[in-house]
């Protein structure tokens, strides 16, 4: 039983093979911005918005109203980046209603891709907001002998990312291979509406998570004083 995508050749490019993870990674990108253009191939304030744009805005508005929730604070700048994150995962997952596709976050390498891009972006938005001397300042505290402790932590954030998203994905395609054996003709259909809530519910996780990481890194560090403290 083959689970994993990275295992399925699909085809072959100037010698090269192609996984059943690139072809279907790419696939959910075109969808993705094919999709964005044909919605917002008429966005102008002299034309009506339709359902399609409606619903876009719903989405958008919604992923910008859990991201300022979360960031207390200035939190626009997170809204391309943990917005993207949010679609991919979910439209791959979402793809899944498609025979014969087989959702890209099911592959360690796709996880590993996604939670090292959460783990560049942290201290990338942390530097642009902080500067370099306030975020570096983040590892030394509450004391600089817990400077190993801090990048370890902050390396395993990554980790632990892409085997919670991975490990969800997985299992769910194992549960699913092994009901599949047993009923073939009735739990599909099941298997489907299951594996659109999961993925919707991973991706939600997947994005609040990247959120908080981030959040934490462009956060101001307020330092106590005397005089703050006796008022």
């Amino acid at each position: 039983m083959t689970l994993s995508p990275d295992e399925i050749i699909t085809v072959t490019l100037w010698g090269v093979p192609i996984n059943a993870t690139l072809l279907f990674t790419w696939i959910v990108m075109a969808v993705l911005t094919g999709a964005s253009m044909l919605i917002t191939r008429n966005l102008r304030p002299d034309v009506p918005p339709n359902r399609w744009r409606t619903a876009l805005e719903v989405v958008v508005q919604g992923i910008q109203n859990q991201i300022a929730e979360i960031a207390q604070g200035p939190s626009r700048h997170l809204l391309s980046f943990v917005g993207t994150l949010f679609l991919f995962v979910a439209g791959s997952n979402l793809l899944l209603v498609i025979p014969g596709f087989r959702p890209p976050t099911s592959s360690l390498s796709t996880t590993t891709a996604l939670a090292l891009s959460v783990l560049v972006a942290v201290p990338l938005f942390g530097i642009s907001r902080r500067g370099v001397g306030g975020y570096l300042q983040s590892y030394l505290r509450p004391s600089p002998v817990m400077l190993p402790f801090n990048i370890i932590a902050e390396a395993s954030r990554g980790i632990s990312l892409a085997i919670r998203l991975y490990g969800n994905i997985m299992s769910g395609a194992v549960i699913a291979a092994i009901l599949l054996s047993v009923a073939p003709f009735f739990f599909p259909v099941v298997m489907d509406l299951l594996g659109l809530l999961t993925g919707m519910i991973q991706a939600y996780i997947f994005a609040i998570l990247a959120t908080v990481y981030i959040s934490s890194a462009t956060a101001p560090q307020t330092l106590s004083s005397p005089q703050k403290d006796a008022q």
